[in-house]
């Protein structure tokens, strides 16, 4: 048997994954990637191994949500690079940074149409599958190449607005020989010049109705270094402690303290605040309350950070609802991203700036005015927000099975522990937890806010596990969505992250059949059945103890808060399967997909 030199192009890579402080690589073995699967047997990077590609592509992104670290997936030409499309369009959509290197086919046989190549019309390459939501996409000619184009690819995903590259490799090239690449050396993210941020705080300090409005590039979650690849981590989200006068939610707090401003916040960005923080307002648009909004459409100046004004949580920008900017309204807007500045409204002061620093460098510069106190404001959001989780508190105490939806969130609140990890799919999970679940300050909600894609929970809960082990972390999902990703649970138990998968099932795709059976009269489609037309599902629990996990399928209302106590002191990957009733999501705010359905259009 000939062992392949250590002098390789793939050992050179491997070497330079070690150096930028890489934990873990995501992915599935093919014929084009065995050579760095070989090069890594030696090394401390351990290899995560996937029974689908999209299953490892979350995976790496939940990791990164949770660890602050660029996600590393490493995957197969054709199909492997094709199924992993989704879940890294998830990540990109997100702006969470993912590094993706994929086997392609031999250099030499290009265009030939040799085994799995998949430029079948056109003279493309399989990279092209990715440029619509990659920052960048490297094709690797030459085995001299690939640590120059490596060292962008980590540098493009963490610097300016993170997000997922592509470094394409022909498999011969990871076995040509090749040097490792030096070190990389990377430079500090903007900040907020001085003069800038006074001319803000000014504007603040003489708004009538001021409102801060954050977004999800402001999460507070641990940051990588991209100089070191070190984690610097806050305590919210780690067991490592960071200094609180770093923190950029504490800046944003005081800011908004000193000025007495209310905080509304997207999907994307619940937790930055604590949800029991007397200004914050809560979401905006489709899911947000009276309050919000109407507070949100009636501001005189909104300082916007870090938010591309999703249609969501601008309920679909129609001035009518959450956000109107076309009379005397000031709108402030910084961001990380040139691109996202007066995309949706028109900008009166714009700023290119990491937000954690411009925070820092306001908080500042609002100290040199004084003090400003809204207690009638304050009291108006206390007695909203105050009303919205009691009223969900009182709907989650009935005793009614299968459980209604709140039942499952109030027992899963009074159950796991307070720093827990919630990580969600899509429906009733995501968007229950993000309206009416008040968020623990030390909780975590991770959920997937651009793409929206179902399927993503179960494996990015593994993910979040392996970079937070010390955490209780619980994948909130859906039957659709764990149907989706079965390959979540083997992938849990191999891994040994103990994730508790917790199935909200309605067998149905339940929020789309509400959707329907609303505006078309009825069902079609949608809901999960057998040939008699029975309501079906699998029995999630059989599969967990088939695959080595932990299994609870709840029969009584009492059962799931039981299963949940348990799976918390076991530390072992469970799945409990919780029946529910299939029950819309209180939906007090406005998106314009209804008045499609209605066929009610204007101009």
């Amino acid at each position: 048997m000939t062992t392949p030199s250590s002098g390789t192009a793939a050992h050179a890579l491997v070497a330079q994954l070690e150096e930028l402080g890489v934990e873990y690589v995501f992915g599935t073995c093919g014929h084009t990637n065995i050579a760095v699967l070989d090069a890594l047997a030696g090394s401390p990077v351990r290899f995560v191994i996937a029974r689908h590609e999209q299953a490892a592509a979350h995976a790496a992104d939940g990791y990164a949500r949770a660890s602050g670290k660029p996600g590393v997936l490493l995957v197969h030409v054709g199909p492997g690079l094709t199924n992993a499309a989704t879940g890294v369009m998830t990540a990109a959509l997100d702006s969470v940074p993912l590094v993706v290197i994929s086997g392609d086919i031999p250099s030499y046989y290009r265009g030939r149409h040799p085994h799995q190549e998949i430029n079948l019309h056109a003279d493309g390459d399989q990279a092209s599958v990715f440029r619509p939501f990659v920052k960048r996409a490297w094709n690797v000619h030459r085995a001299q190449d690939l640590g120059r184009a490596v060292e962008r690819a980590f540098w493009t995903a963490l610097s300016g607005r993170p997000g997922a590259t592509l470094v394409n490799v022909p498999m011969d090239v990871f076995s040509r020989p090749a040097a490792p690449y030096p070190p990389i050396s990377h430079a500090a993210p903007p900040d907020l010049p001085a003069a800038s941020a006074e001319l803000i705080a000014a504007t603040l300090a003489a708004a009538e109705r001021p409102l801060i409005y954050v977004g999800g590039g402001l999460r507070e979650e641990a940051v990588a270094d991209p100089a070191t690849s070190s984690t610097v981590a806050d305590p919210a989200t780690s067991s490592a402690v960071a200094d609180p006068a770093t923190s950029s939610a504490v800046a944003l707090i005081a800011l908004a303290e000193h000025l007495d401003i209310p905080i509304a916040h997207s999907l994307m960005a619940k937790g930055t605040v604590p949800d029991a923080h007397p200004l914050v307002l809560g979401m905006t648009g489709f899911w947000g309350l009276e309050l919000t909004n109407a507070y949100a459409r009636e501001a005189d100046v909104v300082l916007a950070l870090a938010t591309r004004f999703a249609e969501t949580d601008a309920s679909s920008w129609d001035p009518r609802f959450t956000w109107d900017f076309s009379g005397g309204s000031t709108l402030i807007q910084i961001d990380i991203d040139p691109a996202e500045l007066g995309r949706n409204y028109p900008v009166a002061i714009g700023a290119v700036a990491d937000v954690g620093l411009a925070v820092k460098a306001l908080a500042d510069a609002a100290k040199s005015y004084p003090r400003v106190e809204r207690p009638e404001l304050r009291g108006k959001i206390h007695e909203a927000r105050s009303g919205l989780f009691a009223a969900s508190r009182e709907r989650g105490r009935s005793e009614d099975f299968p459980l209604r939806p709140e039942r499952i969130l109030a027992d899963l609140r009074a159950a796991i522990p307070a720093e827990a990890v919630l990580v969600t799919d899509v429906g009733w999970n995501k968007n229950g937890v993000a309206q009416c679940y008040e968020l623990p300050p030390r909780g975590r909600f991770i959920t997937p806010g651009g793409a929206s894609t179902m399927g993503f929970g179960p494996a990015a809960a593994v993910g979040v596990q392996l970079a937070r082990p010390e955490r209780t972390v619980v994948a909130l999902i859906g039957d659709g969505g764990m149907s989706a990703q079965l390959p979540a649970v083997p992938l849990a138990v191999e891994q040994g992250a103990p994730v508790i998968f917790v199935v909200m099932n309605n067998r149905s795709h339940g929020t789309i059949s509400d959707l329907q059976a609303a505006h078309f009269g009825r069902s079609h489609g949608c809901d999960f059945t057998d040939p008699a037309g029975r309501p079906y599902s699998p029995d999630f629990a059989a599969l967990a103890v088939a695959c080595g996990a932990d299994g609870h399928t709840v029969t009584t209302p009492a059962e799931f808060g039981a299963a949940l106590r348990a799976a918390v002191a076991n530390r072992r990957p469970a799945v409990i399967d919780v029946p529910m009733v299939n029950e819309p999501v209180p939906t007090p705010g406005h998106w314009n997909i209804k008045d499609i359905y209605q066929g009610m259009f204007s101009d």
